[in-house]
């Protein structure tokens, strides 16, 4: 190894000419290829003897040692060549700011539908999903809504055929429920609803939560505790509530709830709610004198909407970030 000095004048004068990473692999192979003049080299050690060996060993990969740093020198400067000529060549600004990039967070109505579900998970009630093609028999029917009620006509209702339809209310999971399950229950159904209208306050598809309770001992006073705090839960702050008789084919006596809207001064209608009609129970072999029910339904874009002020229910669906990122 009389020549080991060679070896590097040799590699440093072929890297100075060379102009791209095509070139650098080419010298690369030359020396510490497979057959490259350095493994070459290696070779010959198992023809030394011991000491010899161990002499050649040192001086051969302090060799190797050189040429890899050289060689990966090379790399960085060629590397650093091509992003200058990349960015003469397309008149790029480097010192401009990066694209700002927008990330993505949980949905508001997807976060509120959780946030609800945890609020009733802690009263006891379970949280079940139903089909939302639905037959008119569990939508209406046993819902004890009559053939000649206006929501089951074209202009309210999305119908496939005479008897099958997109579910205007999760309130078909009640009789779905009940004929599986035997009292007592406490369910709430999360989940998507579609009725034939289209506003600023309505969409052909919107959330609705449902919930229900069968038991032994329930009366309204159990309903209207339940309905107040959870309001109370939801809009996070002291609102004044007030209930109003209303009519509701699947429950009696029915009520609507309102809150006041200290920005419109007005009382809004946010959810409808009673006890379970004796005929429901009835239809699905529930006794009405030993089992007592009541049940709720919730409009989840209403709540928000009163929540936040947002006027217009098509923001949900728009995909704005300008609305979307407020919520993170």
């Amino acid at each position: 190894m009389n020549d080991n000095k060679n070896y590097i004048q040799d590699i440093i004068l072929k890297l100075n000419k060379c102009k791209s990473k095509n070139d650098l692999n080419m010298i690369r192979s030359q020396y510490l290829g497979v057959n490259g003049i350095i493994t070459q080299k290696f070779k010959k050690l198992k023809t030394l003897d011991v000491e010899s060996k161990k002499k050649f060993s040192i001086k051969i990969n302090k060799i190797k040692k050189k040429i890899l740093k050289l060689l990966f020198l090379k790399k960085n400067t060629l590397k650093e060549t091509m992003i200058k000529n990349l960015y003469k060549n397309n008149n790029i600004d480097i010192s401009l700011s990066s694209k700002e990039v927008n990330l993505g967070s949980v949905h508001i109505i997807t976060y509120s539908i959780n946030r609800i579900i945890n609020f009733f998970s802690k009263l006891g009630f379970e949280a079940l999903y139903g089909p939302e093609i639905e037959s008119d028999y569990y939508n209406f029917d046993a819902l004890n809504i009559k053939k000649n009620h206006p929501s089951r006509d074209n202009h309210d209702t999305f119908w496939f055929n005479k008897n099958i339809l997109l579910r205007t209310q999760t309130s078909s999971m009640q009789i779905r429920t009940m004929e599986k399950k035997t009292p007592p229950v406490r369910i709430i159904v999360p989940g998507k609803v579609y009725r034939n209208d289209s506003s600023l306050t309505h969409s052909p598809m919107f959330h609705q939560i449902e919930g229900f309770i069968i038991d032994k001992k329930i009366n309204f006073s159990n309903l209207k505790w339940i309905m107040k705090n959870f309001l109370l839960f939801f809009f996070k702050k002291k609102c004044k509530i007030r209930f109003r008789n209303s009519y509701f084919p699947f429950t009696t006596p029915s009520a609507e709830i309102d809150i006041f809207n200290e920005i419109s001064k007005k009382w809004l209608e946010v959810l409808g709610c009673g006890m379970i009609h004796p005929l429901v129970l009835k239809k699905v072999n529930i006794n009405p004198e030993k089992y007592i029910g009541c049940a709720f339904g919730i409009g989840i874009e209403r709540l928000i909407m009163l929540k936040y002020n947002i006027l217009n229910i098509r923001s949900f669906f728009k995909n704005d970030l300008r609305l979307l990122k407020q919520f993170k």
